[in-house]
């Protein structure tokens, strides 16, 4: 069992096992001399006797009182917390007892700089704490840690003593060593008193243990996915470089002078150029650069450094810039949301499940120690009868003799027909009363007075009807022993479904005046009654299985809990240190204290974004909140989720339906059917001869130009582009619809059990078809072509360009030949019960958390948003203007529930509910997603016949390379036709290349020669990304210059000279390779060769294209870029990439079912967003000149039907970077799907799509993610590290 499962067994008093000392064993050899007068000291700092337990809660006190007055202390700071009334409330003598800001508050004559009271006091303490255990260190472990004067000085350096020097060091040197200058970081160091509270409890130093664990039993193919990871974020952040350094809607002025602005909110950017080195200059703007040069605006993709940091966020999902991005950047940007996502989440994803694995092993190994103490039994009785206050069997029989007995029967056995109808009455009652609260959120604009009277009355009858439910509840609960007596009613009137009850009603009662009145103190009272909707949990059991899964990791959820509050409050303080100063006011604004940051780290740790133009330090944390944190932060969350999953699935006992048999007594007989209808049926089903194969395979590729081509002609311009393939397409989409006609009275689908060569037989199944969703189909994508070239300026032809959309529906066609959409009803069949408990679940949190958001945003005017034309406001608009409704609050709260909070322009009422949402609610509403994604894998895995059919020795994913590289196991190389000295020669190179292997110890043998040449190429790619990444600095550029000859070019000449040798090499030595399967030519074209040839194949192209004067040194730059992809040479070092295409081939048949619904889902949606969109005024912008309302009988940008009439009237004045056109439309989708929600604002139609996308995408995309994360695993061997126990063992 592993060392240190008995510290999540202790109980709360137990203590870490480092220290060998029990204070219960009076024989115990204390480092050898029983007589050591320390022994007691030591006991009382590790809490081992009654005062140390005292003094260790003392000290948790003090803990937790120095963090919260560090907190509090930054409210208390009127330059960064301005506008706050309370920031000038701490007078001197407050700020000398509890915070020491100022050096000159009332401890100023001690000489020491600022200071208070509290500081000094707990500094003291913790000095002398420290002090006493390092005094008595050697008594740890018996001596053999910390014994000696050695061992006194490991002792200093080990984690906890670096914890508690961290908190007190820093106070002495700034009130002793530096006290005239102000060291603003020494406060924030007492963020680290808290890691003290880790050795306090027990469990607590698992958090950073587990950890450990994690990374060490998972380090081989974590290693692999880092790799790819940083692969993918290096190349792709190159690229971003390379689209947009030139583009002016990525220069940024955020932090630009005040004299920049000219009253305005903005510099106009268009206005600033930038030179050949990539500096900008916003001059012609009204802001020069300051007389040093430096820039006051720059471009945000200025090099391939600063690019990295917004490609790291895109490649997290978040997508802060999204409506900035040029064309080219949108292209990668569709590429990273669809693709680069799902393999940059791998070493995320393989920590999560490395993390999961270290709780299930500790969770197993609790309960076999468990067993071994003989306490199981005991505790699973606790747990087996651990009661509900839900679920009709914990409902006693009431005496029916008496009138009591029978009225609490009737309330809550439902026995009778006369019971269940009232309590399906009273749930009638409940929805509508979420009905009216809904209903009257919309206020006077909607409904008039007489029909708010009929509201009133409406309700008031529902309240008298609770209230007496209630009375008749509380009068009958008696029948119950446990409710027997006054103190038996009080147990049932705080148990949870009365108490809901009690506050449903008593409220109402209380300010009936208020609602009378329409005072938002009313709307609560109405909101009360929403909690109504959690008694369906008697239905449900939802937090029967809430609380099963909490009690269930309840050890594990302390320890990582409290690591997540600590990161919490860590990096809250940490970014509250780098960003309160930056000169961006809008960032410095959510930084200004501790408490403010902490909202903003609380969605970045839990994966979101939403703020962007943070310092260098600021985003140097922000990687590591990504790259690390998030995971870490997440587990709680993740285990939550997971419980209640487990626990629903495991009560739900879901089964597949039965499978329909399909009717064989009516499948056509050749013999006795029409020969052209069976010969239609075939052609059209590519069955029976290579023509009707090859006409299938026609099919597929029209389906596919003729999406493509309707995407190009949305783009203004293009209407007719293309339109020749367009006639073909619908002529040959017509003469297959015929076929199909006439072949489908032979189509088993359509079987109706009549006879085929009847008149009447042929009619039916006709008809079943004309009225087929395929059918449908097919005459939605031919039908309005053909109407509107028969009717030129009619209705149709008119709005051709909406009915074009329609043709995109052909995609669904290939649905008949690869399943995916029509799966999504197995899926339900498959997971009904589970599905049908957790939407019910995800329903109500919805509902609930739509109406408290919408009662702390209705009236919250705290901070501007942009303008919002299509809701009425022109400006200063507010969340308000967002909440206004109920209605209006449902969907943005739907986007929220997903995990995506693109608005946090919330007041603290609002943050705290968000907070709610972060930490509960996402967790169980992500969970229909979740098991619609493994339905959906369960289904399409079963299908597949090739999962159970891998080759004998091979892995998931082995292609025709794996194959044949095992065949040629143990078989010499071929001779060659030069004779024996080439064979030598090619031998020796193999050998100097790649070493030669050790049949003994399986190993690779190098010789000196070949270990310097691998040094050296590694030494040589790891240059040249560094000189990619150097050259694309401006000021490094410039210093370097583009001179022929300069440093990089010589660099680059030399680099290119290596390279191609150990190219030609590797060729002239494959015939000796078994990795090249003997063969040049393999070698040439699989990933090595290729990343070999690409490494080197650019510059001579740039070279070639420059001495032909075809080339521009910006154009050049555009090639040298192209370097980067050497990093892809260190695969030679670190296998990963040449295994990725297994493992896409391991989820083929997942992938391929998934990424058709997932084009369908992507297209269709991005059609409909289009649509709804394109003329939605909240995201049209336009020049400074043009009014946004009409003045003085001039139009103003809002009050155009359309951008394209703007543009009309101002020509070239007024634009719109969202839903323009569907390749735009549809770089927006592929984010939205991925989770980030750039857009919100949205019209009605579009927020109906939007709910849609929060529902289907999770689980569209959480599929093949997870696909590729299983046949990671399975293809680099997840769980074969070796013997992990064996080297668990060592370690220890």
């Amino acid at each position: 069992m592993d060392e240190n499962t008995p510290l999540i067994i202790a109980s709360s008093t137990s203590k870490t096992a480092s220290f060998a000392i029990n204070p219960t064993d009076n024989n115990q050899n204390y480092n050898n001399n029983n007589d050591d007068q320390r022994i007691p000291l030591f006991l009382f700092l590790e809490a081992q006797t009654p005062f140390g337990l005292l003094y260790e809660s003392f000290t948790i006190f003090l803990i937790l009182l120095s963090i919260l007055t560090f907190i509090l202390s930054t409210l208390f700071l009127p330059q960064y917390n301005t506008d706050s009334p309370i920031a000038n409330s701490c007078s001197k003598v407050c700020d000398a007892i509890w915070f020491g800001n100022y050096p000159d508050n009332a401890l100023s004559g001690l000489g020491i700089g600022a200071t208070s009271i509290c500081e000094i006091v707990i500094v003291a303490i913790f000095s002398v704490d420290y002090l006493l255990r390092f005094y008595t260190a050697d008594l740890i472990d018996g001596g053999k840690k910390y014994g000696g004067w050695w061992g006194r000085v490991k002792f200093v350096f080990s984690f906890f003593s670096l914890v508690d020097l961290a908190s007190i060091v820093p106070f002495y040197v700034d009130s002793f060593v530096l006290k005239d200058v102000d060291l603003a970081s020494s406060n924030f160091l007492r963020m680290f008193r808290f890691l003290r509270m880790m050795k306090v409890e027990g469990r607590y130093d698992l958090a950073l243990g587990m950890v450990d664990d994690v990374f060490y039993s998972m380090r081989g193919v974590l290693g692999t996915a880092l790799f790819v990871g940083i692969t993918v974020w290096g190349v792709l952040s190159s690229f971003f470089y390379l689209a947009e350094r030139r583009n002016p809607s990525m220069i940024y002025c955020g932090a630009a002078p005040s004299r920049c602005f000219k009253g305005q909110d903005d510099i106009d950017t268009s206005l600033c150029i930038m030179d050949d080195w990539g500096v900008v200059d916003c001059t012609n703007a009204g802001c020069p650069n300051g007389d040093d040069g430096k820039e006051v605006c720059w471009n945000l993709y200025r090099s391939i450094v600063d690019s990295s940091f917004w490609t790291l966020m895109e490649l997290f999902g978040e997508f802060p810039l999204v409506d900035q991005h040029s064309a080219g950047g949108k292209v990668l940007g569709t590429f990273t949301a669809v693709f680069a996502v799902a393999v940059f989440a791998l070493p995320v994803g393989i920590f999560g499940s490395g993390f999961e694995d270290q709780i299930a092993r500790r969770r197993e190994a609790k309960r076999a120690a468990m067993d071994t103490l003989n306490v199981g039994e005991g505790d699973n009785d606790v747990n087996d009868t651990r009661s509900h206050e839900v679920g009709e069997n914990n409902f006693v029989v009431g005496d029916n003799s008496t009138f009591r007995g029978k009225l609490y029967n009737f309330l809550n056995r439902q026995d009778t027909l006369a019971a269940n109808v009232f309590e399906k009455f009273i749930h009638f009652l409940i929805l509508g009363t979420a009905l009216l609260f809904m209903v009257d959120t919309l206020g006077d604009y909607y409904i008039n007075s007489h029909f708010q009277s009929i509201m009133n009355i409406i309700e008031f009858i529902i309240m008298v009807i609770f209230t007496v439910e209630y009375i008749m509840r509380l009068y009958s609960a008696s029948e119950d022993p446990k409710h027997i007596g006054f103190t038996g009613k009080m147990s049932y009137v705080v148990g949870l479904f009365p108490l809901i009850d009690l506050l449903a009603v008593m409220p109402y009662w209380m300010e009936v005046p208020f609602i009378a009145s329409g005072n938002p103190s009313g709307q609560v009272v109405k909101f009360l009654r929403l909690l109504r909707m959690i008694r369906f949990e008697k239905y449900m059991n939802i937090l029967s299985f809430f609380d099963d899964a909490v009690n269930e990791s309840m050890d594990i959820l302390t320890v990582t809990g409290f690591s997540a509050l600590l990161l919490w409050i860590f990096f809250s303080s940490v970014l509250y240190m780098t960003e309160r100063d930056t000169a961006d006011e809008d960032m410095a604004n959510y930084y200004k204290t501790v408490p403010h940051a902490m909202w903003i780290t609380l969605l970045n740790l839990s994966g979101e974004c939403p703020l962007a133009n943070y310092s260098a330090a600021g985003k140097v944390t922000l990687g590591f909140i990504g790259l690390f944190a998030t995971a870490v932060f997440g587990v709680p969350i993740g285990i939550l989720g997971a419980g209640f999953e487990e626990s629903v699935a495991s009560h739900a006992e879901d089964s597949p339906d039965q499978e329909e048999t399909t009717a064989t007594s009516d499948n056509p007989d050749e013999s006795k059917t029409s020969s052209i209808q069976w010969r239609c049926f075939q052609f059209v089903n590519g069955i029976g001869s290579k023509a009707a194969i090859l006409f299938e395979m026609l099919i597929y590729l029209l389906i596919g130009i003729t999406v493509i081509v309707g995407i190009i002609q949305t783009v203004p311009g293009h209407e007719n582009t293309l339109s020749w393939v367009e006639w073909i397409a619908v002529i040959v989409f017509t003469i297959e619809y015929i076929i199909r006609f006439v072949g489908a009275s032979v189509d088993p689908e359509f079987s109706d059990g009549t006879d085929y060569n009847s008149v009447l037989g042929g009619i039916t199944k006709r008809m079943k078809f004309l009225v087929s969703f395929y059918s449908i189909i097919d005459l939605m994508a031919i039908l309005p072509f053909y109407l509107a070239y028969m009717m030129p300026g009619s209705w149709v032809d008119n709005n051709d360009e909406y009915l074009r959309m329609i043709r995109l529906c052909r995609l669904l066609k290939l649905d008949k030949y690869v399943p995916s959409i029509s799966l999504v009803d197995d899926v339900i069949r498959l997971k009904r019960r589970s599905l049908t408990i957790s939407c019910i679940a995800s329903i109500v949190l919805w509902v609930l958390f739509s109406g408290w958001m919408y009662l702390s945003e209705h009236e919250d005017h705290s901070m501007e948003i942009d303008n919002l034309p299509l809701y009425g406001c022109i400006e200063n608009c507010t969340m308000s203007v967002r909440y206004n409704n109920f209605f209006t609050s449902f969907p943005l709260v739907g986007i929220h529930l997903t995990g995506d909070f693109p608005m946090v322009e919330y007041d603290g009422f609002g943050r705290i509910v968000c907070f709610f949402m972060v930490i509960a609610a996402i967790g169980v509403v992500s969970i229909p997603s979740g098991i619609i994604a493994s339905g959906f894998a369960d289904i399409v895995q079963s299908k597949s016949k090739s999962s159970n059919n891998l080759p004998k020795g091979g892995t998931a994913g082995d292609d025709w390379f794996d194959i044949r590289y095992r065949e040629l196991e143990g078989q010499p190389p071929p001779v060659s036709v030069f004779g024996p000295q080439m064979d030598q020669l090619q031998m020796s190179i193999k050998i100097y290349l790649d070493g030669e292997p050790d049949g003994t110890t399986g190993t690779v043998k190098r010789t000196t020669f070949s270990k310097i040449g691998r040094v050296f190429f590694f030494a040589l790619i790891i240059a040249n990304i560094i000189a990619v990444v150097l050259e694309s600095i401006p000021e490094v550029d410039e210093y370097i210059g583009n001179q022929d000859g300069n440093f990089f070019d010589v660099f680059e000449a030399w680099s290119v000279f290596f390279f191609t040798v150990d190219y030609i090499l590797r060729l002239l030595s494959a015939r000796k390779s078994r990795e090249a399967l003997y063969s040049p030519l393999v070698y040439a074209t699989t990933f090595f060769g290729i990343v070999d040839l690409a490494s080197i194949a650019p510059w001579y192209i740039q070279v070639v294209l420059s001495k032909t004067g075809n080339l521009s040194g910006d154009e050049a730059k555009v090639f040298r870029i192209f370097r980067i992809f050497r990093v892809l040479q260190l695969e030679d070092f670190i296998t990963a990439f040449s295994k990725l295409d297994n493992v896409f081939r391991a989820s083929k048949d997942v992938l391929k079912a998934t990424g058709l619904m997932a084009i369908i889902i992507w297209v269709g949606t991005s059609a409909l967003f289009f649509i709804f969109e394109e003329n939605n005024p909240n995201f049209r912008q336009c020049d400074y000149s043009i009014p946004l309302v009409e003045v003085d009988g001039e139009p103003g940008c809002y009050d155009f039907d359309s951008t394209a009439a703007c543009n009309e009237y101002y020509p070239g004045m007024c634009s719109q970077s969202a839903f323009t056109n569907m390749p735009n439309t549809m770089f927006y989708v592929a984010v939205f799907l991925g989770g980030d929600w750039g857009f919100v604002d949205f019209t009605w139609p579009g927020k109906i799509v939007c709910m849609f996308l929060c529902v289907a995408g999770i689980a569209l995309y959480s599929v093949p993610v997870g696909s590729l994360f299983d046949s990671f695993g399975a293809v680099l061997g997840l769980s074969d590290d070796g013997d992990d126990e064996e080297e668990e063992g060592e370690r220890a």
